[in-house]
């Protein structure tokens, strides 16, 4: 496989540089640390371009508390959005590239131009087939908490060749255990961390219709029989070369009788319904405007004429919806 080099130069380009703070700042202007730096921001470009001239970046401290999501309690690391927050957008921005030829087309979080909604399209695609009549639905046990450093480091290796980018991306790898909540980057590392076994399962496992969200996985064949076997291969797999576990709640399934519940819907052989914990979300704010444009974005995309019909008809800001 090429390995790319001369990429630490153009990552203290000082025009990398300024758009990685105008993209950092995005929806943080109401912080008083980003509008300080946005009243000269050329001035942090030049000290930032610095810092990587003469290799001396180092990590700040983070902020560590807990938060509540989606039922379950997570631990989210933060930092300062000068100088770590803005160096983690402007390496994405070099890298972004490298690591875009590594993911196979059915990942999907954090991918520009595929989001959940682009999951949707293919799995509906997918499920139609004769060869999906089963699945086999698991998640990887405290993924992001699990993720080896030293595993990480040898998977970043394998397609970056400049030593400066390297240590680089070494010191924030090792800035906190596992790969931090909360931090822009890490949601990179997750994806190029299990980029090579998202190819091991469609080439050398052989599954035609697989799909990955963050550590969500399902795969979907005509054989109860080969999903089982598949299953014990990836615990393997996921074991020696990842240092990661399968979680126990992995479940085989025929897809008509149960459909799937991934990405926020439940996905069944001809029809599409989002998810009940969504639409009773849903029915929670109903009174806000804001909200509802946003849950609209989602029954769009299931069959939900129903609702769409008993929340959104009648509606005054409905109407922009449906133009």
């Amino acid at each position: 496989m090429k390995r790319v080099g001369n990429l630490y130069e153009k990552l203290m380009d000082t025009k990398n540089l300024e758009l990685a703070i105008f993209n950092a700042s995005k929806g943080k202007s109401h912080y008083w640390e980003v509008r300080q730096i946005m009243q000269n921001p050329l001035s942090y470009v030049y000290h930032l371009h610095e810092l990587l001239a003469d290799e001396a970046f180092e990590n700040s401290p983070y902020e560590v508390f807990t938060r509540q999501t989606g039922g379950k309690i997570r631990e989210i690391y933060k930092l300062p959005f000068y100088p770590d927050r803005v160096l983690h957008h402007a390496i994405v921005q070099v890298l972004q590239p490298v690591w875009m030829r590594l993911l196979i087309h059915q990942t999907y979080s954090t991918i520009p131009g595929r989001g959940v909604h682009e999951g949707v399209r293919r799995l509906k695609k997918d499920v139609m087939h004769v060869g999906a009549k089963y699945c086999l639905k698991l998640d990887i046990q405290k993924f992001y908490p699990s993720v080896s450093h030293e595993v990480l480091l040898e998977v970043l290796s394998k397609k970056i060749k400049d030593k400066q980018m390297l240590s680089l991306l070494g010191k924030i790898v090792r800035s906190a255990p596992g790969i931090p909540i909360g931090n822009y980057i890490s949601q990179w590392f997750g994806n190029v961390y299990l980029s090579y076994f998202d190819h091991w399962v469609k080439e050398t496992l052989g599954c035609k219709y697989y799909h990955r969200y963050c550590d969500d996985l399902v795969l979907l064949s005509d054989s109860k029989e080969q999903l089982h076997g598949w299953l014990e291969l990836i615990r393997n797999y996921l074991q020696d070369n990842l240092k990661l576990k399968v979680k126990r709640n992995h479940q085989v399934f025929p897809v008509a009788a149960r459909g799937i519940d991934f990405l926020g819907y439940r996905f069944f052989r001809g029809y599409t319904l989002v998810r009940k914990s969504i639409v009773k979300s849903m029915k929670r704010r109903q009174k806000s405007e804001s909200s509802m444009a946003s849950y609209y974005g989602w029954l769009v995309h299931a069959d939900a004429c129903r609702l769409i019909a008993k929340y959104y008809q009648g509606k005054a800001y409905a109407q922009k919806l449906t133009a």
